[in-house]
């Protein structure tokens, strides 16, 4: 079921900056769609291509398969703030990353240079007056590449309402880089159908979902399930060692309740396509899935990196974005297509204009020909 060691650069590619998506396609439905269906073709495994857009899933799909969506609701979690060291002052940007307790979150500085240990930052902005100067945090601990521990002066739900009141959408690096986060964003990314708050990225297969489109889905007779993965920062972050077997892949929290467990069981035993929505739906249900393919309850962190010679087991179909050179997304998405065709569809997306990213396109994958 596991792969072995894979050698990084196969899954490197370029991509010109002018397809990096800066902001989502509205309505979110009219994103284009690139269909993905490998074959094996006379010179061997070979793939068909087909450009349509997400409004056009519903007869993409068959009656009696099912979605799986992850319902976690991403938090604001893009902070301003000010470092104080005796009388100095500096202005720092945070993304939180990971929740340690109460009062404690990991996050990532900017510029980290600026930050010791023991240093105060002061969040707050003129737009948000009714907790100017209220949160701070305290610098506990400084990591690599960016990465802080800090320790607020509020606690659980105190927090967590400081954090939603002057906090902002923890866009990604290369959208929050080349433009101002703006208050739209922290509607466009959020999926529709988001429940439980939790993550610091959103599970962006999922923006592109109207309720129009659910519901024309459910005409069809096309299932829904909700599962939840917090998604977490680590998400973005590029493979850096020259082979799979030396990175290590960062934690996400999940959970499948039971009666989603059985409701997926059932639809598979009466023949019907498990498709998730994003490739953090996928990771939660192959974390969760039985050697014999039935998925069972789940309610734990999961840290499952797959590669290509991974053999899946409970998902027939993936909807998801188009992602990074050299990152744990593109090797999921070739583990699941193959690699070849996979290089290939990225080479036609990015031939016929299509946008990448977060706020970019997506792409409906079949697995791999045996």
């Amino acid at each position: 079921m596991v792969a072995g060691p894979v050698r990084t650069d196969l899954f490197d590619f370029e991509l010109p900056q002018n397809r990096i998506a800066l902001h989502p396609a509205r309505p979110r439905d009219a994103a284009r769609l690139l269909v993905v269906r490998p074959v094996r073709g006379p010179n061997g495994r070979e793939a068909m291509f087909e450009d349509r857009i997400v409004r056009d899933l519903p007869w993409l799909l068959k009656p009696g398969d099912a979605l799986v969506l992850n319902d976690t609701r991403v938090i604001p979690a893009a902070l301003e703030g000010v470092r104080i060291r005796g009388e100095a002052r500096a202005g720092v940007a945070v993304n939180l990353i990971r929740r340690l307790d109460e009062s404690r979150w990991r996050a990532l500085a900017r510029p980290a240079r600026r930050l010791a240990v023991g240093d105060l930052i002061r969040f707050g902005n003129e737009g948000r007056v009714c907790l100017l100067g209220s949160l701070e945090a305290q610098v506990a601990a400084k990591g690599d590449a960016g990465e802080v521990e800090l320790t607020f002066n509020l606690h659980g739900a105190y927090l967590d309402e400081a954090i939603g009141i002057l906090g902002d959408a923890p866009l990604p690096p290369y959208i929050a880089l080349r433009r101002p986060v703006e208050e739209q964003d922290r509607a466009d990314y959020q999926t529709v159908y988001a429940e439980r708050q939790g993550a610091v990225a959103a599970p962006t297969a999922g923006l592109h979902f109207t309720s129009e489109l659910l519901e024309r889905l459910a005409a069809r007779g096309i299932e829904r399930h909700f599962v939840t993965l917090h998604v977490g920062g680590g998400t973005f972050q590029p493979v850096k060692a020259e082979d799979t077997s030396e990175h290590r892949m960062h934690s996400e929290w999940g959970e499948i309740a039971a009666e989603t467990a059985e409701g997926l069981n059932r639809v598979r035993a009466r023949g019907g396509r498990i498709v998730a929505v994003g490739t953090t739906a996928l990771r939660l249900l192959e974390s969760a899935a039985r050697e014999d393919g039935t998925i069972a309850p789940f309610q734990d962190e999961t840290d499952i990196f797959i590669t290509p010679g991974y053999r899946f087991r409970a998902v027939d179909v993936l909807m998801t974005n188009f992602h990074l050179p050299r990152s744990t997304l593109f090797m999921l998405v070739a583990a699941f297509s193959g690699l070849a065709t996979m290089r290939a569809a990225y080479a036609h997306a990015i031939a016929r204009g299509y946008r990448f990213y977060s706020y970019g396109d997506a792409c409906l994958l079949f697995p791999a020909a045996p």
